[in-house]
């Protein structure tokens, strides 16, 4: 049963990971029927972020009320409902609408198995977990080309809104597996909740929301505006800034596919210095100013594989670096620092090229990827002296 709760665990991050790369493949042929301009995508993302960031916030109250099994079965029906009114809308302030209960709904999911899986199983499933979103991401986009070819874009977030609604059935089908965990998980589920105020309060916790923070703008920075700088700043072809553009996305998933096998050996804490070691490889890579663009497009695949191990590791170490008891807060305000970083740093990183070029990307990434190894490194510091004074 512990294995086979492990199964369906993944799926549900299969489904959070559908409907995260819908709208970027849709959003052309979607912008064109509704008579809006390309910039009005980013009005439904950052609604969805903003819920995302709301829901997050809310979780560990959540999670102590409901229980983990039922906050992902009520947010994964959630999404499939949300996907469904996509699918039906009319006008644009319908996409805009409905951009809401998506958000609500990921935010949840990402939390609480995040914290259900570093609570209760190894370093290697986290990883491995993360995986399984990325092979959310892929798909989506296949599935809304597929629809756009031999239908319209509505077909494609109805065909998801259906898969997540298959995936519901299933967790409902399965609740019995979630007993297998029934006595351990009381810790998190169970006894007063600490809060945002009460989690910031915890020595070393403010440093690692702000070292996730950095990660993650050093992450969701490449991954938009790698393509823009190979092409802007090296004259390389669009077709081939593409195609290593996407090596950084499958180098992440394949990548962290690679550190589970090594995770539990190595420990979070190693995994994540091994991984800004990498990321820094890259970043020094992109950065020689050397006429070959074989270094700059190595650095960029790199700095993906870098990235694979951090954010899967930084997750699963919570629970041992400050308990079983505070962690769903923690992970509830690591998941809102996530997404502030994702949804603004690069959009700030996009003003900021327009004033001194698109060249300065790397130094971009080099300074968050060295806050977030300053920061990492402060917390396990003040964990320590905490933990050794208790």
């Amino acid at each position: 049963m512990y294995l086979l709760l492990l199964a369906v665990i993944y799926l549900i991050f299969i489904s959070l990971g559908l409907p995260d790369s819908l709208l970027g493949a849709g959003w052309p042929a979607m912008r064109l029927e509704f008579g809006m301009p390309v910039s009005a995508a980013g009005v439904i993302t950052m609604i969805i972020a903003g819920c995302t960031i709301l829901s997050s916030l809310m979780s560990e109250r959540l999670t102590k009320r409901f229980t983990t099994r039922w906050v992902t079965i009520a947010s994964v029906f959630l999404t499939a409902a949300a996907m469904f009114g996509f699918s039906t809308a009319t006008a644009y302030w319908m996409l805009c609408l409905w951009a809401i209960p998506y958000g609500l709904g990921a935010g949840a999911i990402d939390s609480a198995i995040n914290n259900y899986v570093a609570l209760h199983y190894n370093g290697r499933y986290m990883s491995w977990l993360h995986c399984f979103w990325g092979v959310g991401t892929i798909i989506s986009p296949y599935i809304m080309s597929l629809a756009l070819t031999y239908s319209t874009w509505n077909a494609g977030y109805r065909t998801v809104s259906f898969l997540q609604l298959g995936i519901f059935l299933v967790l409902l089908l399965t609740l019995p597996l979630w007993k297998v965990n029934q006595k351990a998980d009381a810790p998190e589920e169970k006894g007063p909740v600490l809060g945002i105020v009460g989690a910031v309060k915890i020595k070393g916790a403010p440093n690692l929301f702000l070292g996730f923070f950095g990660y993650c703008a050093a992450e969701a920075t490449a991954m938009l505006w790698a393509s823009s700088y190979l092409v802007g700043t090296r004259g390389i072809s669009e077709e081939t800034a593409a195609a290593f553009a996407s090596l950084f996305f499958l180098g992440i998933t394949a990548g962290r596919f690679a550190a589970g096998f090594v995770s539990d050996t190595l420990g979070d804490h190693k995994m994540i210095r091994l991984g800004a070691s990498v990321a820094a490889v890259g970043i020094v890579l992109m950065l020689l100013p050397l006429k070959t663009d074989l270094l700059v497009l190595a650095g960029l695949v790199v700095f993906g594989l870098g990235c694979a191990p951090v954010y899967p590791s930084i997750i699963h170490a919570t629970p041992a670096n400050f308990g079983a008891d505070k962690s769903q807060a923690i992970i509830g305000m690591q998941m809102a620092s996530a997404y502030v970083g994702s949804t603004f740093m690069p959009p700030l990183f996009g003003w900021l090229s327009g004033l001194v070029g698109l060249q300065w990307m790397p130094v971009y990434l080099a300074f968050f990827t060295g806050l977030m190894i300053v920061m990492l490194e402060i917390t396990w510091k003040k964990v320590a002296k905490a933990n050794h004074a208790g």
